[in-house]
């Protein structure tokens, strides 16, 4: 039997139960477009998280707060406070320093005329701030020194805040509440890139000190952002940044530092680690659900084989080889799981036209090419035992068949 004759029988045996088959051809579709999809939302992810620390741009260094131990206990708070900031903005002690900004954050609630909306991010920081993270005003105006120094409670919003708590109106101008406090808006900032799980655009920035006084209280800093003069003297600023810390902390011990410097690279190599591992579950994940198409394929074999018995009987009395029956069937099963994946193909690239938990999936060619690969892998390898079944029954048993 030839191959070309093989898979016509098996394309007509396929149609001939065309619920059986499309059933069978449903739990491989599955399987292959789930694995597609969900690699392809960790690949976007990964992208989006990639594009938004880039946009933070790469002369920023982010110092945040670390458990600082010793001999399996605490030795130190590594609480960062605004006297840290003046110490770090000291041009002697930090010559490669640019800008250091403070900022507090966290999510609050903002309503405008009886809209409401919780911004993911509302950030109390300096005017410095916008510079560092490349963020542009597209309308109106930022804040300045001067609203810092005398607690003005105004705000910036981004693009997603915007839409949703004013919709259609002019924000400029008009006031919000944030908490229990009035601000009023001068600015909105340009639109960013990279969704991820947090919008970019859904974020409010206001000055620290009226953040601090009217929403999040005069705690210590999530976080202080350093920009150096250049992105060649990153390196230079981190090393001065950390010796102003390791003296107004009383650092001892270099190997257990209350604090944490990171640049830009160093949390990109963070988060595209975390991103592949998220991306390396999703995939694992999805697999299972071709696990269960595989089970199905070798379930609807076992069923065609005991329903032809008498057919394969009688071709193995007219002398057909066990080799032309185990390729028959293998074949029959290869089929069902390619054209499951082929389907699958299709379903996965139509669900990557939508966004999925904020984020745009990105499909790559090689898992394309993987999943197919994978589908007639488990048609060959579920479909072995059905088929070695059928190739190995004696003829005067299947002839005998009822």
């Amino acid at each position: 039997m030839t191959t070309i004759e093989a898979i016509r029988l098996a394309i007509r045996a396929v149609v001939a139960n065309k619920l059986r088959s499309g059933l069978t051809v449903l739990g491989i579709l599955i399987g292959v477009a789930a694995v597609i999809l969900l690699v392809a939302v960790g690949n976007g992810s990964a992208k989006a998280v990639q594009q938004n620390i880039e946009q933070l741009g790469s002369d920023t260094l982010t110092i945040s707060t670390a458990t600082a131990r010793g001999a399996g206990a605490r030795v130190q708070s590594g609480a960062l406070t605004m006297d840290l900031v003046d110490a770090l903005t000291n041009r002697e002690a930090t010559p490669d320093v640019k800008s250091v900004s403070p900022v507090v954050t966290g999510a609050q609630g903002v309503s405008f005329e009886g809209t409401a909306h919780t911004v993911s991010q509302f950030i109390g920081t300096t005017p410095s701030y916008l510079e560092a993270v490349n963020d542009t005003v597209a309308r109106g105006a930022s804040f300045t020194d001067d609203d810092v120094r005398s607690h003005h409670r105004v705000v910036v919003l981004g693009a997603g805040a915007a839409a949703r708590l004013f919709r259609d109106a002019d924000p400029i101008g008009k006031q919000v509440t944030v908490g229990v406090a009035r601000f009023t808006v001068v600015g909105l900032l340009g639109q960013k890139g990279g969704l991820t799980f947090a919008d970019p655009n859904d974020v409010a920035i206001a000055p620290i000190t009226a953040a601090q006084e009217a929403v999040s209280g005069y705690g210590p800093l999530n976080q202080i952002l350093v920009q150096a003069v250049a992105a060649d003297r990153v390196g230079a600023a981190r090393s001065q940044a950390q010796a102003v810390l390791n003296e107004k902390l009383h650092v001892t011990n270099a190997a257990n530092q209350p604090f944490q410097i990171l640049s830009q690279s160093q949390l990109l190599t963070a988060r595209s680690d975390t991103a592949r591992t998220f991306t390396v579950f999703l995939g694992a994940v999805a697999a299972l659900s071709l696990l269960v198409g595989g089970i199905g394929i070798t379930n609807i074999m076992m069923v065609t084989v005991t329903e032809r018995t008498r057919e394969i009987g009688i071709r193995k009395a007219l002398g057909a080889p066990k080799r032309t029956l185990l390729t028959q069937f293998l074949t029959e099963a290869t089929v069902l799981s390619l054209i499951g994946g082929l389907l699958g193909v299709v379903a996965a690239i139509v669900g990557s036209q939508f966004t999925i938990l904020g984020i745009h999936p990105e499909i790559l060619p090689s898992s394309i090419a993987l999943a197919l690969g994978v589908s007639v892998a488990i048609g060959l390898f579920f479909g072995s035992y059905p088929a070695s079944r059928a190739a190995g029954l004696r003829p005067i048993d299947a002839l005998r068949y009822e």
